[in-house]
């Protein structure tokens, strides 16, 4: 005689059981020693970051292939999908209280479903990262060859599939797999008590003898540096806020387009643009005056604002449209362009381009650092990458000339051989080769020397200010208006209206799309 099926009851109390285990995460000494360092768990983290009752889960009752003496919930891992502000998105969800968050064989199974998910139906990838590398031992040995991780759905999206926005959060000690998730994003935020690095300090100790705390492996203001961060936030709330307020300026894929708000005034009146920028040409000032003049009020995001503070990146609205802003701030270095520069403008300005934001520049640029630290840390390079890239971009690109556009610095701005759609300036604008105090003593270094020699000092100072006079004549925007290297000279209180018209000729009929 055999025992009698199991009845639907004892199937869903087992259910229920195994859910409970699920939920339960790493269990209450585990989540009170998490909660005692300051961060929420990753069931917190799903209620603060989803619109309330729109998450669904998959691989709830996932366990390792390496079966310990108690169970791994959910292996470490929550995947799934909710809405942001209305919007459908994906998640990658590290549980930090599960075995430190470590990545296993079925975990990355997960994880690869969700990020194929995410890229096929055209859905933007959330990753919240707080994790300590690969679990040993189940990636030991011959395991680690075969881990099931398709790069080709989680690095990129597969062959005919448009890009989607991929944005991460660091929480905390993010090492292993929860860096390399955060080097996939387009924009990651990260609080202010997390670090990244490709190791944690225990591993960083045994292999190479370096001992280091987390904060100065791979703390906040050195992922800045490097952007393997674009956003610090004190909190994790804030960083839930951050990825709902990033999220609102980008389209759910590359194949639609950006999302539209309602438009709103500027926070500065436009009349203030004639002041605010002094006309002497190595005068400082604060560049955010004028975005805040031509942008929607209370609508700038910036997007690495501590790294390569010569320049601003930011998203930004104008009437209502999301454009990337990409504008020199006098404040830093006067505006010059180092690599690090460069390097923050390519990042910025591809993923612009790739998401249907428009490029809104705001040229005040002496030209592009020289030097022997300028050479080391990849002038050259990022230089070229940037021009090229500004070159191929199909967005709209209107660039406005504020002040001052010297050298290779002016076409990194989106001068004319980056094929801007409208290329304006102010008529106190300097544009040429290189700033009239450098061109005038190199160019005419041998003829200053003479009248040294033979007149002294004052005749070189003469001779100087007589020359500085003709440079800064070829330097004013007349010229280059009647030769039509620029389209127009404008007012600057008509700098938004002059923007948005730019912005609607270089959408021509494409209805906000590539």
């Amino acid at each position: 005689m055999t025992d009698q099926p199991a009845t639907m009851a004892e199937h869903l109390d087992e259910l229920h059981r195994r859910r409970e285990i699920a939920f339960g995460m790493g269990g209450p000494a585990k989540v009170a020693r998490h909660h005692a360092s300051g961060r929420l768990t990753v069931r917190e983290r799903i209620d603060g970051l989803f619109d309330a009752g729109t998450f669904f889960e998959i691989g709830l009752l996932a366990e390792p292939e390496l079966r310990h003496e108690r169970p791994i919930p959910a292996d470490g891992a929550v995947t799934g999908w909710g809405r942001i502000d209305g919007r459908l998105v994906c998640v990658i969800a590290i549980d930090a209280t599960t075995l430190a968050g470590t990545t296993a064989p079925i975990s990355m199974k997960k994880q690869n479903r969700i990020a194929e998910i995410a890229a096929r139906k055209g859905l933007p990838l959330i990753l919240l990262c707080d994790a300590d590398g690969g679990r040993i031992p189940d990636v030991m040995g011959w395991r680690f060859s075969g881990l099931p991780f398709d790069f080709s759905t989680f690095l990129q999206v597969p062959a005919g599939y448009p890009e989607i926005p991929r944005i991460a959060a660091v929480l905390g000690p993010g090492y292993g797999d929860s860096a390399l998730h955060a080097g996939t994003a387009h924009v990651i935020v990260m609080t202010e008590s997390s670090s990244i690095a490709l190791s944690g300090p225990s591993v960083v100790a045994g292999a190479i003898g370096e001992k280091v705390s987390d904060h100065d492996l791979g703390g906040p203001e050195y992922a800045q540096e490097v952007g393997t961060a674009h956003l610090v936030v004190p909190t994790e709330k804030e960083a839930f806020a951050a990825i709902a307020a990033f999220l609102s300026y980008l389209p759910n894929n590359a194949a639609r387009p950006a999302p539209v708000a309602p438009a709103a005034e500027p926070l500065r009146a436009a009349a203030t643009l004639r002041e605010v920028v002094p006309t002497a040409a190595k005068q400082a000032y604060d560049m955010m005056e004028v975005i805040d003049a031509v942008v929607d009020a209370d609508t700038v995001l910036p997007w690495r604002p501590e790294a390569g503070k010569a320049v601003i990146t930011a998203f930004a609205r104008v009437a209502g449209q999301p454009v990337g802003i990409l504008a020199n701030q006098p404040r830093f270095g006067a505006g010059a362009l180092d690599a690090r520069a460069l390097e923050k403008l390519h990042g910025f300005a591809d993923m612009c381009d790739t998401f249907n934001l428009p490029l809104v520049f705001l040229q005040d640029v002496p030209g592009l650092m020289i030097g022997v630290e300028a050479e080391r840390q990849g002038i050259v390079l990022w230089y070229e990458r940037l021009v090229a890239r500004l070159a191929r971009a199909t967005v709209p690109q209107v660039s406005v000339v504020v002040r001052k556009a010297y050298g290779g610095g002016h076409y990194a701005m989106g001068g004319r051989p980056t094929k801007p759609d409208l290329l304006v300036a102010w008529p106190s604008a300097q544009l040429g080769f290189m700033a009239p105090d450098i061109g005038v003593k190199t160019v005419n270094r041998r003829r200053l020397e003479d009248a040294e020699a033979e007149g002294g000092i004052a005749a070189r100072r003469a001779l100087e200010d007589e020359l500085t006079g003709h440079w800064l004549d070829e330097s004013a925007p007349w010229e280059a208006a009647a030769h039509v290297y620029l389209d127009d000279i404008i007012d600057p209180v008509d700098t938004r209206r002059v923007v948005l018209a730019g912005l609607e000729l270089g959408w021509g009929d494409r209805d906000g799309v590539k």
